[in-house]
């Protein structure tokens, strides 16, 4: 008895050996454009405890937020070259290496929601689309993460097409621009500090910055006092990009781990944006600001106007021409393209 009572003992010992030698721990240094005061920032926080905490610790975290590591443009590569392990910033930033990277970012005037658009990355073939970019620069898709249509803004009324015509307003360089330019606007590409004052002395008439809330935060309903809402021309999504080496050393448990966490973080950041912006738009109208919701007519003229500037693109590479055809595939499969 006391033999078998020993072998059974040194068994276990081997088996918990085995166990804690069978263990893998997983080290990640991500930086995100976000501050950690704002409710992105926040959110990307909660992140990083709810994947320490569903791994068991196994997965450590070390969070770098306002870019602290690099420039916001360069924390891709940083990625990819290992001076970070992942990327948490926005695919845009790297439209200059290849535009197709522009419709991971944000397809303008493409979906009505952020719901959509993570649904053309789960069924509508978007992540393998995704990936066959990204991995040929040395990088894995993760996840997306959205919260929702920005608002335009505005010091005279926007409530349609019509109203675009010699529209000036801030906009970002690239394919927002064209998309305006070709509806009457007259976009102005300026840094986005410039705004406050070139609001106030007339340069411009309008700007895109943000979404509703933000706007609010930001302070530009003091100056411009007209917004469309719900949104319709822009919805930026981050993602979070691992490089190919720090993905194909992890375990498959935690791949998992990050991938579903990703689900939830968007469906947080969705809606903590519908929370906000309801709080915005009730407050909104004793300010003076008008709200203008675009006609579906409308809303449709510009969403024409906007693939059309996709062809264009899509001209550029074959990536870009594979991602555009997948997002055109799709929203005529969900019904919002004829």
């Amino acid at each position: 008895m006391k033999i078998i009572s020993t072998l059974a003992t040194a068994t276990a010992g081997l088996a918990l050996l085995a166990g804690a030698a069978a263990a893998q721990t997983t080290t990640l240094r991500i930086q995100t454009q976000q501050s950690p005061e704002s409710p992105a920032g926040q959110l990307a926080a909660e992140w990083v405890e709810n994947v320490e905490a569903m791994s068991g610790g196994d997965i450590d975290i070390e969070m770098f937020y306002s870019s602290a590591v690099v420039k916001s443009a360069e924390s891709f590569d940083a990625a990819a070259n290992g001076i970070l392990d992942c990327d948490m910033t926005n695919g845009s930033y790297q439209t200059g290496k290849n535009p197709a990277f522009q419709f991971v970012a944000d397809v303008m005037g493409g979906y009505d929601t952020p719901l959509q658009f993570l649904a053309w990355i789960k069924y509508g073939g978007g992540r393998e689309q995704i990936n066959a970019l990204y991995n040929a620069n040395g990088m894995e898709f993760v996840g997306a993460w959205l919260g929702g249509q920005e608002s335009l803004n505005s010091t005279r009324p926007i409530a349609g097409i019509e109203d675009l015509e010699n529209f000036k307003f801030r906009s970002p360089p690239g394919m927002e621009s064209e998309i305006f330019a070709a509806l009457g606007a007259k976009p102005v590409v300026m840094d986005f500090t410039e705004i406050f004052t070139a609001l106030e002395t007339g340069i411009i008439d309008g700007a895109d910055a943000s979404t509703l809330a933000n706007n609010v935060g930001l302070g530009i309903y003091d100056i411009a006092t007209h917004t469309t809402y719900p949104g319709f021309h822009s919805m930026s999504s981050d993602h979070l990009a691992c490089s190919t080496a720090t993905w194909e050393a992890m375990p498959e448990a935690h791949r998992e781990i990050l991938r579903v966490s990703m689900d939830s973080l968007a469906l947080g950041l969705m809606t903590r944006v519908i929370v906000d912006n309801g709080e915005a738009l009730s407050a909104l109208p004793e300010k003076g600001v008008t709200l203008h919701d675009w006609s579906a007519e409308d809303r449709a003229t510009f969403r024409k106007a906007a693939t059309d500037t996709w062809e264009s693109w899509a001209e550029k590479t074959p990536e870009a021409r594979a991602i555009v055809d997948s997002h055109i595939g799709f929203l005529e499969r969900i019904g919002l393209r004829d």
